[in-house]
């Protein structure tokens, strides 16, 4: 397996980053969702810390990410209908915007809530709004829908990527998966 990705598959770089990113996005979108369950206030805010801090790491490896792909290759495209394409494309678009936007709404929601943002009891970050008890709400909410935007979109993700896989038998899933070449074709898909 190589670093960097080629004509046919991603490189061990690019896959370090997709299932990385997929673990902590996936696990602290759960952890989330789980804070009500603490069993004391302060192991409430315990867990509220260790999300802030995944989440602010999701956006440094994003950002470390695309730096990544923007000098990466990439494989070329199974053949599919030109809207499935299209489609492919609009869905990385929404999850590369979303995967920004999660982290950066957490950001902006703690900097309303007028509290420090530390990332990993290692250093506070700049607020980057200001403290506002009215607009608490409101930021909590964007990140809330933002979250099950997110979802929605990670779901058609994997849908597609299980579709190419079991029903049309080509390599986009494969690719993709760690320590799996794909499958050797005549260039139009393995479709026996």
């Amino acid at each position: 397996m190589t670093l960097r990705s080629n004509d046919r598959q991603w490189g061990s770089v690019a896959k370090f980053f997709h299932w990385t990113m997929a673990l902590l996005i996936v696990g602290n979108g759960i952890f989330g969702l789980s804070m009500d369950l603490a069993g004391s206030k302060m192991q409430q805010i315990t867990w509220l810390a260790l999300h802030k801090s995944i989440g602010l790491t999701v956006l440094a490896l994003f950002l470390l990410r695309l730096l990544w792909r923007w000098r990466d290759g990439r494989p070329a495209e199974d053949p599919a209908p030109p809207w499935q394409h299209r489609a492919a494309h609009v869905t990385h678009g929404l999850l590369y915007l979303l995967i920004a936007a999660m982290p950066l709404s957490g950001w902006w929601f703690n900097s309303v809530v007028g509290k420090p943002l530390q990332f990993f009891k290692l250093f506070n970050l700049p607020a980057i709004g200001t403290a506002d008890q009215e607009g608490v709400g409101f930021a909590h909410a964007v990140h809330e829908y933002l979250f099950w935007f997110l979802v929605l979109v990670l779901v058609a993700h994997v849908g597609g990527a299980l579709k190419h896989h079991v029903f049309d038998r080509d390599n986009t899933l494969l690719r993709m998966l760690p320590f799996r070449r794909p499958r050797a074709t005549d260039g139009q898909g393995d479709r026996s």
